[in-house]
């Protein structure tokens, strides 16, 4: 399975971007529960959002919640990361996952990564 995240760039705070995370390669992308992550300078990389493979559930870290929406459409091999109300704290590479559990992975593929930078 290829990954490749898109839609990063320079937003101000306050602001919204949407990233995309298109799978290709011989495989069934509804099969696997998909992830966003996060890692910005010397910092730990973060588990951002977790999506079921049918997308009807969703699993957030506590510092995104209420501002990230994470979405899939299994006909477009692609997940979505909703992004609002923007903070200098979210700057980081944003790569997304495919893996077998929204809580715990493990993650099986990664993809290369979309930069985010949030201006103050």
């Amino acid at each position: 399975v290829q990954l490749q995240a898109s839609g990063g760039g320079l937003v101000q705070a306050g602001g919204s971007l949407r990233l995309s995370c298109a799978a290709s390669g011989r495989t069934i992308f509804s099969h696997y529960v998909m992830a966003w992550f996060r890692q910005a300078p010397e910092k730990e990389r973060e588990l951002v959002a977790a999506i079921s493979r049918g997308g009807a559930s969703a699993s957030y870290a506590d510092s995104v919640k209420g501002r990230f929406t994470i979405s899939r459409d299994n006909a477009k091999n692609t997940v979505y990361l909703q992004m609002n109300s923007l903070k200098s704290e979210d700057t980081a590479v944003y790569s997304c996952a495919a893996g077998n559990s929204v809580r715990d992975g493990p993650w099986y593929y990664r993809g290369q990564g979309t930069q985010v930078t949030v201006s103050s």
